[in-house]
């Protein structure tokens, strides 16, 4: 089996992980200079409102990488499985990982919404062509 098409997963999760050590890093240190209150009882939007949108952000993205991202695991472990992974396969695959991670950046930094959103809009075209190659091996007769 060729370890290419895993390569961009493994890619993903340790950015994902990257991403998670960023929320952390920004969002305790803002909830203690916020005094934040911990309770249960509050919506989490009400209880964390009051933290600076930088530092939301983070979280946001942390949650966008735990969404989408999901549908790309599947369809790349599927054709792991079944030892499909050609040069175009691959180069989608790093794509959309090049393009969630771009996306996780702006988001993070600067959260330009409709630059983020066409980052976001791109790598779901990317995503779509990467199933339906694999629903064309996997369907195929």
């Amino acid at each position: 089996m060729s370890l290419a098409i895993l390569q961009p997963i493994i890619v993903l999760v340790l950015w994902s992980m990257v991403m998670w050590v960023w929320l952390y890093v920004t969002r305790v240190p803002a909830m203690l200079r916020a005094r934040t209150k911990l309770d249960p009882t509050l919506p989490r939007d009400v209880m964390l409102g009051g933290l600076p949108p930088q530092v939301r952000w983070k979280a946001d993205n942390y949650n966008h990488l735990m969404e989408q991202p999901t549908l790309f695991y599947a369809t790349a472990l599927t054709l792991a499985l079944l030892e499909q992974g050609d040069a175009l396969t691959v180069g989608l695959a790093w794509a959309y990982v090049g393009l969630r991670i771009l996306h996780s950046l702006i988001q993070a930094l600067v959260n330009v919404i409709i630059v983020r959103f066409s980052v976001f809009m791109i790598a779901s075209g990317v995503l779509v062509v990467f199933a339906l190659r694999a629903a064309a091996v996997v369907f195929q007769a």
